[in-house]
Parts: C-alpha cells; sequence; structure tokens
C-alpha cells in the first residue's frame, strides 16, 4: 500500500492546521492511500548546527524527533507538510525540523510527492506556502497542486468549517497527490527511476 506521511507543523493539535490535514486524510483514505500523521509544532526542535555529523552517521546528532521521523519518511510515498502562518512564515519549529530532516536523511527523496498546507487567519499565506514548497523542490520531489493555493482561513478549527473552498481545496489536493504517486509508481515499474547527477558543486565566492 502506498503511504503519506503528514507533518503538523501547528502547537495546536486540534487547530486550523489539522483541520485541513484532517480533510486530506479522510479523501486519502478513501483513495486507498495509507496515512500517518506527525505532530511537529508542540515539540522542542532545535535547528540545525552545520556539525557535520548526518554525513557520517545518517542522522542528526540531536538524537530526537527528527531521527524518529526520518525513516518514516524512507518508507512514504508522499509527505504533506502543515503550518500555520508566523509573520508571513511558517512556524519556526516546523522549519528547524525540516531543515535537519531533509539535510540528515541519508536516503533519495526524488520521485516522493510533497505537498505544503497553510492556515492563517487572514495574510502571509502564500509566502508561507513558498517557503514550505522549496524543500520539495530542491530534493527532487514533484509538487502536489490543488485548484487553489494549498490554505484554509481561520483563527480556530470551527473558523475553517466554514471555510468551504480551503476545505474543498485540501480534498483536490489529496486527489492530486493520490493520482502522482500512483502514476509514479506505474512509470518506475515501466521505465525505472530518472538518473539524477551528482558530484558538481560550485562556489560562487571563488569564482570557479
Amino acid at each position: 500500500m502506498s503511504r503519506v506521511l503528514l507533518l503538523n507543523g501547528s502547537p495546536n493539535a486540534g487547530g486550523c492546521t489539522a483541520r485541513a490535514l484532517r480533510e486530506m486524510i479522510s479523501v486519502f483514505e478513501d483513495e486507498g492511500i495509507g496515512t500517518e500523521l506527525v505532530h511537529v509544532g508542540n515539540k522542542n526542535v532545535r535547528g540545525c548546527i552545520s556539525c557535520g555529523f548526518c554525513a557520517k552517521n545518517g542522522r542528526c546528532v540531536f538524537d530526537d524527533l527528527v531521527n524518529e521521523v526520518s525513516p518514516k519518511f524512507a518508507e512514504a510515498d508522499g509527505l504533506v507538510v502543515g503550518s500555520p502562518v508566523y509573520y508571513a512564515s511558517p512556524n519556526g519549529t516546523i522549519l528547524s525540523f525540516l531543515d535537519r530532516l531533509f539535510f540528515s536523511a541519508p536516503f533519495a527523496k526524488n520521485m516522493k510527492v510533497g505537498a505544503a498546507v497553510v492556515s492563517c487567519r487572514r495574510g502571509g499565506n502564500t509566502a508561507s506556502f513558498e517557503v514550505l514548497n522549496k524543500y520539495f523542490t530542491i530534493s527532487g520531489m514533484p509538487v502536489a497542486s490543488s485548484n487553489y493555493w494549498n490554505l484554509v482561513h481561520g483563527l480556530t478549527a470551527e473558523d475553517v468549517e466554514k471555510d468551504l473552498e480551503g476545505l474543498q481545496t485540501m480534498r483536490n489536493l489529496a486527489r492530486s497527490m493520490s493520482f502522482l504517486i500512483r502514476a509514479i509508481a506505474d512509470a518506475k515499474a515501466k521505465y525505472g527511476m530518472p538518473e539524477f547527477e551528482r558530484g558538481a558543486f560550485t562556489n560562487f565566492a571563488d569564482g570557479k
């Protein structure tokens, strides 16, 4: 069974972001896609200190939720990252978590399907959406889209219930993601995975 890992970057386990993710989970279940939801936003997660430990050991030097989630990410066919908007940016906890997860994970992430989901009261949503999508696009991960930007509005989960277009966007996003996961699996069986070149690393500061 294909599986999607969902990360809730909000400190509130039952808030707006969680409501949006639950709407997606209901569709994944209908589509026969397995899911696992991990609550990140209420954890004590520090940022990367660029120590190089992960390059030698295949895991982060800080043995916390990042190392716990890394093997789940390795087994998943898709990743959904949800976050509330804080000062026109995602929650700092989820950003620290993603920095370390994507940098320390020893496996290839290419062709895993990614999707970002943001919740906001009024503004800062598209800026936050763009930040989260960059984790996918730097990792060779196809980005799932919907009929609108992947966001919901509201101050509480009850407010999100009134955002009918936002919830519709979440359902369409989950359907698109399910389709992409299945399509990639079919193409992988037929054609194999695309080759990714490695090795070139240009430092513009040294003029080379």
